[in-house]
């Protein structure tokens, strides 16, 4: 068992939880990236069972069978598509998967599917709104330079999907979310 399947696995803090959370157990490993770890060496099984619970109690889940593994996977690679690209790109999603994946892309959508609840497609709209979120959130780009960035044919485009999947326009959103820090800040003064 050279790698280690993980479920939860989203942001660069995910990252470094499971880390942590590797070293405090002395697990030896040569990475960890979203959803996968890979171990240096064999891992004894009260270690791995030490280790799921540890997972467990931060919000992650080993992942055994190996539908859950590729489904996990599928995610992984579209979360870093999104997280990962500073520039726009076209991606056709289905030809990205299906090439990282070696499966077809039409047992791939049939499986996230039927598991998931939801398609390929609609997951990947919500991780692109979480990413404008955070964008809008930090301040530091334009809408236009969000749309731009995540690949958005236009701002009107972005903000469509952005109120159907949030009930807010991107300006609102971010002034919410500006109110509710000086709110904060008050507090703390």
């Amino acid at each position: 068992m050279n790698k280690l399947y993980i479920k939860n696995m989203v942001c660069l803090r995910c990252i470094k939880v499971v880390r942590e959370e590797l070293q405090k157990l002395g697990i030896d490993y040569n990475s960890v990236q979203l959803g996968e770890v890979e171990l240096a060496g064999e891992i004894s099984n009260e270690k791995l069972e030490k280790l799921r619970a540890t997972l467990l109690e931060n919000g992650f889940e080993l992942i055994d069978d190996s539908r859950t593994k590729l489904i996990e996977e599928v995610k992984t690679l579209i979360i870093k598509s999104i997280y990962d690209s500073n520039k726009p790109e076209e991606i056709n999603y289905s030809d990205y998967l299906s090439k990282a994946t070696g499966k077809p892309y039409t047992f791939l959508s049939s499986l996230f599917s039927s598991v998931e609840n939801t398609t390929i497609e609609k997951f990947i709209i919500a991780q692109k709104i979480e990413r404008t979120k955070e964008l809008l959130v930090y301040g530091e780009l334009t809408l236009s330079e969000i749309a731009y960035r995540l690949g958005y044919s236009s701002t009107q485009h972005l903000s469509g999907q952005f109120k159907k999947i949030t009930g807010f326009t991107p300006s609102y959103f971010k002034e919410l979310k500006e109110q509710k820090r000086r709110f904060i800040d008050k507090i703390h003064k």
